[in-house]
């Protein structure tokens, strides 16, 4: 793989080893400040462009299947276009998914109220509606991968309470692969339809609960949704980076938390009042968790010899076995 790196993904000009080149692709999408603008009010959303890259796979003579990867809270990393290259090798096409440049966003581990966790999801469905129209892309076959707060805009985005209202009833991601998600927010009513989901996440992260994600995997599965849960022993946050552990020193987490529960309409309930709240939003429910005592300052990411070839093992097997059975 060949990359230039100066400024946003999008200036970049990435070419895998066989030859695959990336394509700009822009993607209209929005910038709601909750769900309840998106699921209660449904106002006039603010717009914002994005923009990511897609790959085809070589020689693909029909329409491709498609994985949307979609980064966490440090914006597009070599892990996430390596991730590419292998769905690529395999005959997926995928789409680097940059949520941040567009919104003039360089990361978020500091602060995560930048933009809400609702635009986040609703990016990744964003792209889902521009890809189900290209005729090199199998409209029957997108799924979508996020990484951290990316594997949280993913699971969000196949809840059909939230799914059904930006895409239609008709319409959802075949596939979701939440990597080490961050799942501090649920939908009361978890039904995911018929999209398959699978969690992976290391047990010893300090960036997100594994307990967290156990509960969200068990309230889907009740709700009879197609879901897995693997827990990675005494891997940390971003496991798959295959580069050495490090202490990220400004990163803002609080992986103890209450789960912040999402009314049907989109309205925040806040954990002390029990009450759905339309003008919550995402800062509310941080401070109270900082208020709290459940905030830490500091956290690790990084892959243990082995770990990032586990990562990968697990993803070709999964996608494998959604999208080119």
């Amino acid at each position: 793989m060949n990359e230039t790196s100066p400024g946003r993904f999008c200036d970049q000009e990435i070419e895998f080893e066989n030859r695959v080149r990336g394509i700009n692709i822009q993607i209209p999408s929005a910038a709601p400040r909750n769900y309840y603008e998106v699921l209660g009010s449904r106002g006039q959303l603010e717009e914002v462009v994005l923009d990511g890259k897609l790959f085809l796979p070589p020689d693909s003579k029909e329409p491709a299947p498609l994985v949307i990867i979609v980064p966490g809270s440090l914006g597009v990393a070599p892990s996430h276009v390596r991730h590419a290259e292998t769905l690529c090798t395999e005959g997926i096409a995928s789409f680097v998914l940059d949520t941040f440049g567009g919104r003039a966003v360089t990361s978020t581990v500091a602060d995560q109220t930048q933009f809400s966790f609702a635009a986040s999801a609703y990016d990744v469905l964003a792209a889902y509606k521009v890809f189900a129209n290209r005729a090199e892309i199998d409209s029957q076959r997108i799924g979508a991968q996020g990484h951290s707060r990316g594997g949280s805009a993913v699971l969000t985005a196949v809840s059909r309470q939230f799914s059904d209202v930006v895409l239609g009833k008709e319409y959802s991601l075949v596939a979701t692969y939440a990597a080490y998600p961050w799942c501090g927010q649920q939908f009361l009513n978890p039904d995911v339809g018929a999209t398959q989901v699978r969690i992976i996440i290391g047990d010893a992260d300090e960036w997100c609960s594994v307990a967290q994600a156990q509960g969200h995997t068990q309230a889907v599965r009740l709700a009879g949704g197609q879901i897995s849960l693997r827990v990675v022993p005494d891997a940390h946050h971003s496991f798959d980076r295959d580069t050495p552990i490090e202490m990220i020193a400004d990163a803002s987490v609080s992986p103890s938390a209450p789960v912040t529960y999402i009314a049907d309409d989109g309205a925040l309930i806040h954990p002390l009042t029990g009450t759905p709240d339309a003008a919550l939003v995402d800062r509310d429910v941080m401070v109270y968790a900082l208020k709290a005592g459940f905030g830490q300052k500091g956290a690790r990411i990084g892959s243990k010899e082995g770990e990032a070839e586990i990562f990968r093992s697990d993803m070709l097997g999964f996608w494998r076995k959604v999208l080119l059975k």
